[in-house]
């Protein structure tokens, strides 16, 4: 089954792949030649990821998928939450801070700093938009939207351990382990992230469709 991942993130991309194996070719957003940057203002996950997915399915009437992920820090009141992949630009005139994985790292060390409360937990939200043939000569269709989230509890270490992954990872100690994202490797990681997770709702959805 083909379908498109609203996406170029190649580190995202290459994740969702591994995750759902062989039983789904996942294309990019460049392979169906969309290069455009997609809107992401919406103020929860879920607004962000169906926004991203919507436009997809606007201008290119496929069936596609779009996620979006947060950190989510309990000492910073749930920071930096829908804003975490440009945090270090928030509030900054620094545009080149956005989507700066060392930059959004050292803030949030910097604002936790010897809070001892590192409680914190990863969530992604992943929307599918489906079209659905309603008429039987097809003169009329209608869409389905589905959603699916997937989270994994942790906490925020003191420094930076471990060189895979990417983001918060080398930050974020997944619960019942004592190894950051960043030192598991990718198929532990793949296992128990909150992408994962949420993949692997979709994955079973899609299967059973």
């Amino acid at each position: 089954m083909k379908i498109v991942f609203a996406t170029n993130n190649q580190h995202k991309l290459k994740e969702i792949r591994n995750i759902l194996g062989d039983s789904f070719e996942v294309v990019s957003l460049s392979d169906i030649g969309c290069h455009e940057d997609i809107p992401e203002t919406g103020k929860t996950l879920e607004e962000n990821a169906l926004m991203k997915a919507q436009y997809v399915y606007d201008h290119y009437h496929v069936n596609c998928f779009a996620d979006d992920t947060g950190l989510e820090v309990d000492a910073l009141d749930g920071a930096p939450g829908v804003y975490s992949a440009r945090y270090a630009a928030a509030g900054s005139q620094q545009t080149g801070l956005s989507h700066d994985s060392e930059a959004n790292m050292a803030r949030l060390l910097r604002e936790l700093g010897n809070n001892n409360n590192r409680k914190a937990r990863f969530r992604t939200v992943i929307a599918l938009i489906e079209k659905r043939n309603v008429c039987p000569c097809g003169c009329t269709s209608i869409k389905k939207v589905s959603q699916f989230e997937g989270i994994v509890e942790g906490e925020i270490i003191r420094e930076k351990r471990g060189g895979e992954g990417f983001g918060y990872d080398p930050i974020f100690q997944p619960e019942g382990y004592d190894k950051t994202f960043a030192e598991l490797g990718t198929d532990i990681k793949n296992s128990i992230s909150h992408r994962a997770r949420a993949t692997q709702k979709l994955a079973e959805y899609l299967k059973t469709r």
